[in-house]
């Protein structure tokens, strides 16, 4: 059986389309298409069923797939490693939230990028969970930081870490509430308070409210900036309310620039994960950038 007809088949089940397959392969859709109906001529039955918007395998070909997948990520091991040792730097293309990955990632991983014999070129992109997982499986990126846990086979995702919401405003604003008076009265005492925020629909907010007050917020945004770092920036020069994560806005609470106006018994968290195409740890330049990071989140508390 030709290998190249079990890697796009492979591909094809990962990806759930053989459009999305095609692409990541660097093939036409006919050429996919074909290569899958000469593989199911060879196996004597059908391997997948054609639907409006992709395919859904058979259950010969989960079978298949099942058999063929570690041995094909085995065989990409030995191609992708070589056997000279002295081949050149590899290029590790890292997507993720700006502030995430700038803050906690970035530190990390350029660790990774000294001469040692084993580093690699970085280069990074930006943008929210769907954007990141969206070219994470066209293969513009070859590991992606997201806050969104992907569905399908084609992408396989491990949880990094957990971040804790905290509610802040300039000091300020906490004496305007009175001390108790949040505690007594919940959610209505900040309705009238300014709020800042990455986006019109108050996503950060919205979330905290709920989890911590059972109620959506009633409030608009007064200051809508798309970076949680001018978000907290907005937060200090006293501009309103924010929900930011306790790893961004930690040495701003520690300097008293913000205060923290609610310490709820649960606190919201928010989960990160990693997120490779299925297969692609085999990469051992991958491998090793999803490993530090791991390791690296151990200590970020």
């Amino acid at each position: 059986m030709d290998l190249a007809l079990l890697r796009t088949f492979v591909t094809v089940h990962r990806a759930g389309s053989f459009t999305r397959a095609a692409a990541l392969l660097g093939l036409s859709q006919p050429a996919v298409t074909s290569q899958i109906r000469t593989l199911e001529q060879q196996v004597g039955r059908p391997l997948f069923l054609r639907q409006a918007r992709g395919v859904t395998p058979t259950t010969i070909g989960d079978e298949l797939a099942h058999k063929a997948a570690p041995h094909l990520d085995a065989l990409v091991e030995i191609t992708e490693t070589g056997l000279d040792e002295d081949s050149s730097v590899r290029t590790l293309h890292l997507a993720g939230p700006p502030e995430f990955t700038a803050e906690r990632a970035l530190p990390a991983l350029t660790e990774l990028t000294g001469e040692d014999g084993q580093g690699f070129a970085l280069r990074v992109s930006f943008g929210t969970a769907e954007e990141t997982l969206e070219g994470l499986s066209a293969g513009h990126h070859d590991l992606a930081i997201s806050t969104a846990r992907p569905r399908g086979t084609l992408l396989a995702a491990t949880a990094l870490c957990d971040e804790e919401h905290v509610l802040v405003a300039a000091p300020r604003w906490a004496a305007d509430i009175g001390p108790g008076r949040l505690r007594r009265e919940g959610a209505p005492v900040l309705e009238n308070l300014p709020m800042v925020e990455v986006h019109e629909s108050l996503p950060l907010i919205t979330r905290y409210w709920a989890s911590v007050f059972d109620s959506r917020p009633a409030a608009s945004g007064t200051v809508i900036v798309p970076d949680l770092r001018a978000v907290l920036a907005c937060a200090a020069a006293g501009a309103g309310l924010a929900v930011l994560p306790r790893y961004l806005c930690a040495p701003a609470l520690e300097r008293g620039e913000v205060v923290a106006l609610h310490d709820p018994a649960v606190p919201p968290l928010r989960t990160y994960f990693l997120v490779v195409r299925t297969g692609t740890l085999a990469m051992p330049h991958i491998a090793r950038a999803h490993e530090w990071l791991q390791h690296a989140a151990a200590d970020w508390g």
